[in-house]
């Protein structure tokens, strides 16, 4: 279905609000502190001989850069504002994962080297040495039980064990990471020999693990705490949108000094029985305003499911505003939008909300499954926006093809594109725009299975 009405008239825009980081720089900047690590090594270590010399060194320095790895990896984690708007969420969130494999990787190697090395040194019995280095090294039980820990946080967040827990048992779960942290980092110091006697460079990593603890504690902890104490947040209305779709209202004090933008979400805790144990991601389903505050939510499992029941009053513990999923993305005048399923949610958002000429693909099994319908139609008559709708099951074909595509949305290589949506569908449509010559740059997508 497409609606092609009055000319487009510019639409209200949220104006993007405070300094943001930029994905290469951050990168660059990772890449100077591994760097400086290595570094750090090097001016500590005179020669390297024979088979234990090789594998004590490589020891020491796969342990220097897992513990600065684990370092970088909380910091991505802590909802650094200038991250989750600049960098994104998602991408983070794939960072941290790759970053989390090679972490692990690093971790096993140097506890291997290490004991191997000293094995060789000493003569002794690999088995033997790691005993005796437990019992009599300083730090070394809490470093093993750090490291039972990250071995354990890794497995369960591998893909295959992913799938078995809920979010809430795995986000719980991840929590033993800051305890892990902080038993391994004495270890460090009080073993490391690039820290022995060289004030500066243990200056250095108090530095860096007291400035990530702060970041986690301000951002993570105090800042929720803050916006709950002054916004006031609370459910205004609970309302039906579709078979298994509700929309909850919020409402609250001085809403506009939440700097939200069309795109965004908020990590939301419930205050009722049986959901104030968990935050979960949803994003702003309307430009957020003065009047409140709307999110859309999927029956998907237990949290989303018992939303439906929420009580108009009801207190709302939230964290956000999080998501580089906005405007400040878009640098063309024209701009595809391409929704599936309940990822229509940000995309209603930006449809109302983006200036230039727009146009909406929305893709779901049935038509009774389009949510927002009537909304979408008036937005796309008041702004003279083009509306599309693709509806069958999954596997039944639809728009994501790059003929289609380019049928369908003339100019298609002149757009920004923004999709949303489940993994397969939005594999697919970047496939098709990428084969309809469409620039990757131009192509922004943002999930939420973190």
């Amino acid at each position: 279905m497409t609606i092609t009405h009055v000319p487009s008239r510019t639409a209200p825009q949220v104006r993007p609000t405070g300094f943001v980081a930029r994905p290469g720089p951050v990168l660059a900047l990772i890449g100077l502190g591994a760097v400086a690590v290595v570094a750090l090594w090097w001016r500590d270590t005179s020669a390297v001989v024979g088979a234990a010399g090789w594998l004590t060194n490589a020891g020491r320095v796969t342990g220097l850069l897992a513990g600065y790895a684990m370092a970088v990896l909380i910091a991505l984690m802590a909802r650094v504002p200038a991250l989750e708007h600049g960098v994104g969420t998602d991408r983070l969130t794939r960072w941290h994962a790759m970053g989390g494999r090679y972490f692990v990787g690093l971790m096993t190697a140097h506890v291997l080297s290490v004991i191997w090395g000293y094995a060789i040194t000493d003569g002794e019995h690999v088995t033997d040495e790691a005993v005796t280095m437990v019992v009599t090294f300083p730090e070394m039980w809490e470093a093993t039980a750090a490291c039972l820990l990250l071995l354990g946080i890794g497995a369960i967040s591998a893909r295959a064990a992913r799938r078995r827990l809920s979010y809430e048992t795995w986000y719980l779960l991840h929590f033993y990471t800051y305890v892990a942290a902080y038993l391994a980092f004495g270890h460090q110091l009080a073993t490391g020999a690039e820290f022995a006697g060289d004030r500066a460079a243990q200056v250095a990593w108090y530095v860096l693990y007291l400035g990530v603890a702060a970041l986690v504690i301000w951002y993570r902890l105090l800042a929720p705490v803050r916006l709950f104490l002054r916004h006031r947040l609370r459910v205004a209305a609970v309302t039906t949108e579709a078979p298994g779709v509700i929309s909850v209202q919020v409402t609250g004090r001085r809403l506009e000094r939440l700097r939200a933008e069309p795109g965004q979400f908020f990590r939301w805790r419930f205050l009722a029985r049986g959901l104030w144990w968990s935050a979960n991601p949803y994003s702003l389903s309307a430009p957020p305003g003065a009047g409140g505050l709307r999110i859309t939510v999927k029956a998907l499992g237990d949290h989303s499911a018992t939303l439906a029941g929420l009580r108009p009053g009801t207190r709302i513990f939230a964290e956000g505003p999080y998501g580089a999923f906005t405007g400040r993305l878009r640098s063309r005048r024209k701009v595809l939008l391409i929704a599936g399923g309940v990822g229509i949610t940000p995309l209603r958002a930006l449809f109302e909300s983006l200036p230039g000429e727009l146009t909406l693909l929305y893709r779901a099994r049935r038509e009774a499954d389009l949510v927002f319908r009537q909304e979408l139609e008036d937005i796309a008559v008041a702004r003279g926006a083009n509306l599309h709708y693709s509806t069958g099951p999954r596997g039944s074909g639809g728009p994501f093809d790059a003929a289609v595509l380019a049928r369908v949305v003339p100019g298609l290589r002149d757009h920004d594109v923004y999709v949303c949506g489940p993994a397969e569908m939005t594999r697919a449509a970047i496939q098709a725009l990428r084969a309809a010559g469409v620039p990757r740059r131009n192509i922004h997508h943002e999930s939420f299975e973190f």
